[in-house]
């Protein structure tokens, strides 16, 4: 049996890892998919000072308090910036860190300057046209590579601002001082503004796959999502050569 922590991307929550928890319990894995504070069911906590750290923290303490041990921890899209901090910070309670089509930050670099310029641009005027400008408002899921107009009908609702500060803030701490094993999994099947991510994880030993998804994979393909991450929760942590797909 695995572990696994799968943390949210932007505008989502835990809710989002419903379909790739689900097979992965069916599996016989133990899967905890925590809500980052000020998003969907928790998004009435969200505030000027919500950061990148608290975020960490939310992590962390879900980790810490339920004991958790030998985790595959995984991060999908901005959390790329989130668990490199977690795994930073725990790296005795992580067996392995996986990033899904996201970040994968050096110290003191926000995640607003690893966009295209383009998209940085976007986040910082839609803040301030959503009239709170704390608040990063949900992107359109076109943008994200999502074509099916019945996902984009099931998800668009769901999606709840983001909290700016998060952006904002340069991460603590460094992938390429990282302790744990690690994969990356890069969604080919759009434009992804990721790719550079991908090549950096190469470089830094990761294990590296190309997935044939959109960047909504969670909820476009579970069942693709679900295989890769046991897939790789079953890589030898000394077997650190890319993987092609």
């Amino acid at each position: 049996m695995t572990t696994y922590v799968l943390v949210h991307g932007a505008w989502h929550g835990g809710w989002c890892w419903r379909p790739v928890a689900d097979r992965l319990r069916a599996a016989g894995h133990e899967v905890v998919a925590p809500t980052l504070t000020g998003l969907a069911e928790r998004a009435h906590l969200a505030s000027p000072s919500v950061g990148l750290d608290t975020h960490v923290r939310d992590v962390v303490g879900e980790i810490e308090f339920a004991d958790l041990t030998d985790v595959v921890l995984v991060g999908h899209s901005y959390a790329g910036m989130v668990v490199t901090g977690v795994a930073a910070l725990v790296p005795e309670r992580i067996r392995r860190l996986v990033v899904v089509d996201g970040f994968l930050p050096e110290a003191g670099e926000p995640a607003i300057e690893l966009l295209p310029p383009h998209a940085a641009a976007h986040y910082r005027e839609s803040a301030t046209l959503h009239g709170d400008v704390w608040l990063i408002p949900p992107r359109p899921l076109a943008n994200l590579g999502v074509t099916d107009p019945a996902a984009v009908a099931a998800i668009t609702p769901r999606l709840t601002p983001h909290p700016l500060r998060t952006y904002l803030d340069g991460a603590a701490h460094s992938a390429s001082a990282l302790t744990v094993a690690g994969s990356y999994l890069l969604c080919a099947g759009w434009a992804s503004p990721f790719a550079g991510f991908a090549e950096k994880a190469a470089e830094l030993g990761f294990a590296v796959d190309r997935i044939a998804a959109d960047h909504e994979v969670p909820l476009t393909d579970p069942g693709l999502l679900a295989g890769e991450l046991m897939s790789v929760a079953v890589v030898p942590p000394a077997d650190l050569e890319e993987v092609s797909g």
